[in-house]
Protein backbone atom coordinates (compact mmCIF):
# COMPACT_ATOMS: atom_id res chain seq x y z
CA UNK A 1 0.00 0.00 0.00
CA UNK A 2 1.14 3.54 -0.65
CA UNK A 3 -0.05 6.94 0.22
CA UNK A 4 -0.24 8.99 -2.50
CA UNK A 5 -1.47 12.35 -2.31
CA UNK A 6 -3.50 13.91 -5.90
CA UNK A 7 -2.74 16.91 -7.67
CA UNK A 8 -4.09 18.83 -10.57
CA UNK A 9 -6.21 21.45 -11.87
CA UNK A 10 -9.81 21.87 -10.49
CA UNK A 11 -10.82 21.55 -14.07
CA UNK A 12 -10.46 18.09 -13.85
CA UNK A 13 -12.88 17.64 -10.44
CA UNK A 14 -14.10 14.63 -12.39
CA UNK A 15 -10.51 12.87 -13.47
CA UNK A 16 -9.75 13.37 -9.99
CA UNK A 17 -12.63 11.71 -8.22
CA UNK A 18 -12.42 9.19 -10.99
CA UNK A 19 -8.85 8.11 -10.39
CA UNK A 20 -8.53 8.29 -6.56
CA UNK A 21 -11.76 5.70 -6.49
CA UNK A 22 -9.40 3.55 -8.61
CA UNK A 23 -6.55 3.74 -6.81
CA UNK A 24 -7.98 2.97 -3.57
CA UNK A 25 -9.87 0.42 -4.43
CA UNK A 26 -6.04 -1.34 -5.57
CA UNK A 27 -5.07 -0.76 -2.12
CA UNK A 28 -3.67 2.93 -2.00
CA UNK A 29 -4.46 5.31 0.67
CA UNK A 30 -5.61 8.80 -1.26
CA UNK A 31 -5.49 11.90 -0.21
CA UNK A 32 -7.21 15.05 -1.85
CA UNK A 33 -7.71 18.20 -2.47
CA UNK A 34 -9.91 19.75 -0.57
CA UNK A 35 -13.57 19.99 -2.04
CA UNK A 36 -13.97 23.63 -3.47
CA UNK A 37 -17.52 25.41 -2.39
CA UNK A 38 -16.40 28.66 -4.64
CA UNK A 39 -16.21 28.29 -8.36
CA UNK A 40 -11.88 28.11 -8.85
CA UNK A 41 -9.36 29.61 -6.82
CA UNK A 42 -9.15 32.36 -8.17
CA UNK A 43 -12.52 33.23 -5.76
CA UNK A 44 -11.10 33.08 -2.59
CA UNK A 45 -8.48 36.00 -1.24
CA UNK A 46 -4.24 35.80 -1.91
CA UNK A 47 -4.37 34.83 1.89
CA UNK A 48 -6.89 31.88 1.84
CA UNK A 49 -5.55 30.57 -1.79
CA UNK A 50 -1.61 30.66 -0.30
CA UNK A 51 -3.14 28.60 2.75
CA UNK A 52 -4.12 25.85 0.70
CA UNK A 53 -1.65 25.63 -1.65
CA UNK A 54 0.45 25.17 1.83
CA UNK A 55 -1.81 22.90 3.17
CA UNK A 56 -1.22 20.87 -0.19
CA UNK A 57 2.00 21.10 0.19
CA UNK A 58 1.75 19.70 3.53
CA UNK A 59 -0.32 17.02 2.29
CA UNK A 60 2.34 15.88 -0.08
CA UNK A 61 5.00 15.53 2.65
CA UNK A 62 2.83 12.62 4.21
CA UNK A 63 2.90 11.11 0.91
CA UNK A 64 4.65 8.16 -0.68
CA UNK A 65 3.87 9.52 -4.37
CA UNK A 66 1.81 12.05 -5.78
CA UNK A 67 -0.80 11.82 -9.01
CA UNK A 68 -0.48 14.23 -11.32
CA UNK A 69 -4.08 14.20 -12.80
CA UNK A 70 -2.53 15.86 -16.22
CA UNK A 71 -5.46 15.02 -18.29
CA UNK A 72 -4.67 15.51 -22.81
CA UNK A 73 -1.28 16.31 -21.08
CA UNK A 74 -2.20 19.72 -19.07
CA UNK A 75 -0.25 20.47 -16.28
CA UNK A 76 -0.89 24.07 -14.88
CA UNK A 77 1.31 26.53 -12.69
CA UNK A 78 0.38 25.26 -9.15
CA UNK A 79 1.02 21.57 -10.05
CA UNK A 80 4.21 21.99 -11.79
CA UNK A 81 4.89 23.97 -8.74
CA UNK A 82 3.75 20.89 -6.41
CA UNK A 83 5.51 18.33 -8.89
CA UNK A 84 8.92 20.36 -8.11
CA UNK A 85 8.60 20.47 -4.68
CA UNK A 86 7.35 16.34 -4.42
CA UNK A 87 10.97 16.23 -6.51
CA UNK A 88 12.69 17.84 -3.87
CA UNK A 89 11.40 15.72 -1.27
CA UNK A 90 12.18 12.44 -3.18
CA UNK A 91 8.56 11.56 -3.74
CA UNK A 92 7.13 9.27 -6.38
CA UNK A 93 5.85 10.79 -9.41
CA UNK A 94 2.56 8.89 -10.69
CA UNK A 95 0.79 10.21 -14.10
CA UNK A 96 -2.42 9.82 -14.56
CA UNK A 97 -2.27 9.65 -18.61
CA UNK A 98 0.25 6.73 -17.88
CA UNK A 99 -2.73 4.92 -15.39
CA UNK A 100 -5.42 5.11 -17.47
CA UNK A 101 -6.82 2.67 -19.60
CA UNK A 102 -5.94 3.34 -23.09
Amino acid sequence: MKIITVCGSYKFEKEMKEITEEMALKGNCMITPIDLTKPNKEAYTEEQALMLDRMHKEKIKLADAILVVNVNGYIGNSTKSEIEFAKSLNKEILYYTDLIIK
